[in-house]
């Protein structure tokens, strides 16, 4: 007992954020002592340099993101580091030192696990932070537009929250592949969505939304749907029966039902769910294609080094609560090196 004792004493810890229960970000914990993690045989262990603030960050302190961690956990999944440990079992490694960006449990912490399938390494020249939601945010609006969304120059686009990290590369990527563009955004954050190329930006809270969305449009070709409960009664009216899409893949204001009522009689849209991680897992050759496009486009200059809003790793369960309260815009990240 006395040797274990030791052994677990002289084992490297680090500062991280701990979500100790459901009750949501307050609850978070900057800690000083929680240990180091250890690599697998398939990842890579990185130094945290900067870990992006995500949506599903908020829902997993409550509890409500499915199939996340159960408390006590280290918080935060996304994560731009540098590579320091390989796991015996990775194949074509990338070399010790690299740059990476990718998702993994507890990037709220000054070092965690990454997968290596889904490690790609940073655009030469560019900083942890300016990679940040490449993978992620950038990823899941690619997959959305594209493989899922089918986009074609001339369609009309509906991306709800517009002013977030995944709304505005919406934003961009629609306008860039040709598209008309129709934003919501709360109307404090219009010129921001308008900035980005929105043709239009409408208040997700105003009581006709629906007939707004229809008097600009007259029908939408696809709508890309992160709110849910709040907004997706209005996305399935606003689309075009049979040949438009709904891509969903969150729920920002709490989970939406759909009945097969809604769809054969009321609603004939295609309607599709999409969750970036589960698409690198299970459909690897179109997560790769997509890598592979996301590339393309930052050699276009399309997609060009993000700016994200940094904060100091203490003050994650603040940013959170303002991501909660919908007070954020644009991309928001937190350096473990800078405790206060």
């Amino acid at each position: 007992m006395e040797n274990d004792n030791r052994t677990r004493a002289a084992k490297p810890q680090m500062y991280a954020l701990v979500q100790g229960s459901t009750r949501g970000p307050l609850d978070l914990v900057l800690t000083a002592d929680q240990p180091r993690p250890e690599v697998g045989p398939r990842e890579y262990l990185i130094r945290v340099g900067a870990a992006g603030v995500n949506f599903a960050d908020v829902m997993q302190t409550h509890g409500t993101y499915a199939g996340g961690p159960r408390p006590p956990y280290v918080a935060g999944f996304e994560a731009a580091g540098q590579i320091v440990g390989v796991g015996p079992e990775v194949q074509d490694a990338l070399p010790i030192g690299t740059l990476v960006i990718g998702a993994g449990p507890g990037a709220f912490a000054e070092y965690m696990v990454m997968p290596a399938a889904g490690a790609l390494p940073i655009p030469a020249g560019w900083s942890e932070t300016e990679a940040l939601g490449l993978v992620l945010n950038w990823g899941t609006a690619l997959a959305a537009l594209r493989p899922l969304g089918a986009v074609t120059p001339g369609e009309v686009v509906l991306v709800h929250a517009a002013a977030g990290g995944v709304g505005q590369a919406a934003v961009r990527l629609a306008r860039h592949y040709g598209a008309t563009v129709i934003a919501t955004a709360s109307t404090h954050k219009h010129p921001v969505v308008t900035a980005l190329g929105a043709h239009h930006v409408v208040d997700p809270a105003r009581p006709d939304l629906t007939e707004e969305i229809m008097r600009l449009t007259g029908g939408v070709d696809l709508v890309l749907e992160s709110v849910g409960r709040t907004t997706f009664e209005t996305s399935l009216s606003v689309t075009k029966a049979f040949t438009g899409r709904v891509v969903v893949f969150g729920a920002a204001s709490g989970d939406a039902a759909v009945t097969t009522d809604d769809l054969v009689f009321r609603h004939q849209v295609q309607l599709k769910g999409l969750h970036i991680g589960a698409l690198a897992a299970t459909a690897p050759a179109i997560y790769r294609a997509l890598l592979e496009e996301l590339e393309q486009l930052i050699t276009q200059g399309v997609y060009q080094p993000g700016t994200p809003q940094i904060h100091p790793l203490s003050a994650g369960p603040a940013v959170l609560e303002e991501l909660k309260a919908s007070r954020t815009h644009g991309k928001h990240a937190l350096d473990p090196r800078r405790l206060s």
